[in-house]
């Protein structure tokens, strides 16, 4: 198979495109290598996927409607893995008018593209952002999710509705996952565990916010990676399930899917904190201070969806996971 995967240079992009690339397909990856955070991480992890056998690059932004179509019309695609976009809930409340064009227009972009091209099957990043003010946990694709609390959170659901249209109007497979508080090795220096791990070790503070009462539902990046590939491989059909008196968000008359992909196991954040400080082997400094604008308490997936659909099954515990990425950032920092 030939897969297009957009974010490629992106933490959890680089990750699927490995896992893809070990198991021999040809992998072609986008990315923008924007600046949001260092680019010079984005491009190491670039590095190491060009090192291998079947990845080809190209650096564009899926914003670029006209280079965007040229790409579709110009290579055909089994397969679209969507990951790339505007992350981060706090910086969505600065600057929203950067999170219409990546998680917006880029995303019309790309369905446009896999709708005139034929791909068999288009897999997209949406978020547990999502859920918004909804507090009946655990979260479940099964629940109406109409309370974003985040700009960022509202075009994560602004993307399952434009892909449910596609599925609908043009028989697009489509199949949506809700990423739940992704972390190991080749993060994003803006997730709490990048920035706790950095200033543990200089000996700063560290800011912990809702007094660390917080739950997440961490998951581990190669837990994430082989979920993305398993559904992937499950082209989202019509469901005979759907009932149009009583509507399930998750499934649909059309070919479309929608899954949680997280833990299963939610972490009090101070008890996170907690393992980082085993890891390190020195006591955090925290700074204890209000819920943040955007955030909500706790995050919790239901993947019964996707493990009866799949069979995934996360299988990290949350130690040993932050023990990889302590020792990853070790030595990729020479720390």
């Amino acid at each position: 198979m030939t897969v297009l995967v957009t974010g490629a240079a992106g933490f959890i992009g680089a990750a699927v495109a490995h896992r893809l690339l070990g198991r021999g397909e040809e992998v072609v990856g986008l990315d923008n290598i924007s600046d949001y955070y260092d680019p010079k991480l984005k491009l190491a992890r670039l590095a190491r996927l060009e090192e291998r056998k079947g990845f080809s690059f190209l650096r564009q932004d899926i914003a670029a409607t006209e280079e965007m179509r040229k790409l579709f019309s110009g290579k055909r695609f089994d397969t679209v893995i969507h990951l790339a976009a505007q992350a981060g809930v706090r910086y969505s409340i600065e600057n929203p008018g950067s999170y219409v064009q990546s998680n917006l227009v880029g995303f019309l972009n790309v369905l446009e593209g896999c709708r005139h091209s034929g791909v068999k099957h288009l897999v997209y990043a949406s978020s547990s952002s999502v859920y918004g003010a909804n507090e009946k946990l655990p979260f479940s694709v099964s629940d109406n999710v109409d309370h974003p609390v985040s700009f960022y959170a509202a075009t994560k659901k602004a993307n399952e509705l434009m892909a449910h249209s596609y599925a609908h109007l043009y028989r697009l497979p489509v199949t949506g996952l809700r990423f739940f508080t992704v972390y190991g090795p080749w993060g994003r220096p803006d997730m709490a565990l990048f920035k706790f791990t950095r200033n543990i070790l200089a000996g700063e503070p560290i800011d912990v916010f809702n007094h660390g009462r917080h739950r997440r539902d961490f998951t581990y990046i190669d837990d994430i990676a082989e979920g993305v590939v398993r559904a992937a491989d499950r082209i989202a059909t019509p469901s005979d399930q759907w009932d149009p008196k009583a509507p399930d968000p998750a499934i649909s008359s059309a070919p479309y899917r929608l899954y949680n992909i997280g833990n299963n196991q939610p972490v009090r954040l101070l008890d996170f904190i907690a393992a980082i400080e085993n890891s390190v082997g020195k006591k955090a400094k925290m700074n204890m201070l209000p819920m943040q604008k955007g955030d909500v308490e706790a995050t919790y997936a239901d993947i019964d969806a996707l493990r009866d659909a799949v069979g995934f099954s996360p299988s990290t515990p949350i130690e040993d996971g932050i023990a990889r990425f302590v020792e990853w950032y070790r030595e990729y920092y020479r720390v």
